[in-house]
């Protein structure tokens, strides 16, 4: 008795995954199949590379690492020339530390990023050394949290610059400036500002950023929003699409942030408050880099219409 049932149980159990089996092998027609793709962006992190009007400029390369050291390697081999990672440049955009310079040693201690480089380095010529040293300050500190750096070459900090011999602060910071344009009378009351630009590339817009020396005791953040307004740089291939009638009512500034209260000009579409991507990126660049803010929020008639951060 026992074994016919042991028996029954075996041909049930045999049925059951026979018919299981012809479900498996010939789906209902009916029956679909979901696959779910997750797509990600890659991951990008801006650099100053040389464009076709021999300007530094603001470009974003795929970069995914997250560790900031390794980063910061990638970063240094993408600014110069010929190395292993310069298929990673946009098209039409140049590095400027000379070809064979190495990256010898990088530690970053709090908001400090220490590079050593070999002496390659001092190979740079007359013209581009003051660029290059630009394009390496600005494109460290779009690192998470780096707002300081010191270039080494060999066992020593760089003291001068190779030709000019202009002596250089052992702390590098934004405030050495990009692009400079120098618009002086007198030594006396130099205010310096950087205000970014767009410029063109077929059919993408990056942005440019000039550091300008005058001589003025007027307010940093007017003379960045006049800067937008005036047209003069279209003669150089950079433009702002800020609206002349965009008026800044009030701003305020904070610890980490600045306040902007603008009239309705400041939209591209009033209807949904829209304002355009080339004037909130070039006023919020421009007023990051100027004021040493993090966020630049915009505000319309009592509300914050944009945080940019």
């Amino acid at each position: 008795m026992l074994k016919r049932s042991a028996t029954r149980k075996i041909i049930i159990a045999g049925l059951a995954l026979f018919v299981l089996l012809i479900i498996y092998l010939f789906p209902d027609k009916n029956t679909t199949i979901e696959e779910q793709i997750e797509y990600q962006e890659p991951l990008k992190t801006s650099i100053y590379l040389v464009d076709k009007n021999n300007y530094l400029a603001r470009t974003k390369v795929v970069i995914s690492d997250q560790d900031q050291v390794t980063k910061a390697y990638k970063i240094l081999a993408m600014l110069t020339i010929n190395s292993n990672m310069s298929y990673r440049i946009p098209t039409n955009f140049k590095p400027i530390i000379p070809e064979n310079t190495k990256v010898e040693n990088i530690t970053i201690t709090d908001d400090l990023i220490k590079v050593v480089f070999s002496k390659e380095l001092l190979n740079i010529s007359a013209k581009d050394e003051e660029k290059m040293l630009e394009s390496i300050i600005y494109s460290l500190t779009e690192l998470d949290n780096i707002k300081k750096v010191m270039i080494f070459v060999g066992d020593t900090y760089l003291q001068n610059l190779p030709h000019s011999k202009k002596v250089l602060p052992q702390i590098l910071t934004r405030d050495y400036g990009i692009n400079k344009v120098y618009d002086l009378t007198t030594f006396k009351d130099v205010l310096s500002t950087t205000t970014y630009y767009s410029s063109m590339d077929n059919d993408s817009i990056y942005f440019v950023p000039i550091t300008r020396y005058i001589n003025s005791s007027s307010d940093k953040v007017d003379i960045i929003i006049e800067n937008l307004k005036s047209t003069p740089l279209r003669q150089t291939n950079l433009m702002s699409f800020l609206e002349s009638n965009a008026t800044l009512l009030d701003y305020e500034i904070l610890e980490n942030q600045i306040k902007l209260t603008w009239n309705n000009y400041i939209f591209s579409d009033l209807t949904n408050n829209t304002i355009l991507e080339e004037v909130k990126y070039a006023i919020a660049l421009s007023l990051k880099d100027t004021l040493n803010v993090q966020e630049v929020i915009f505000i319309n008639n009592g509300q914050e219409v944009l945080k940019i951060s």
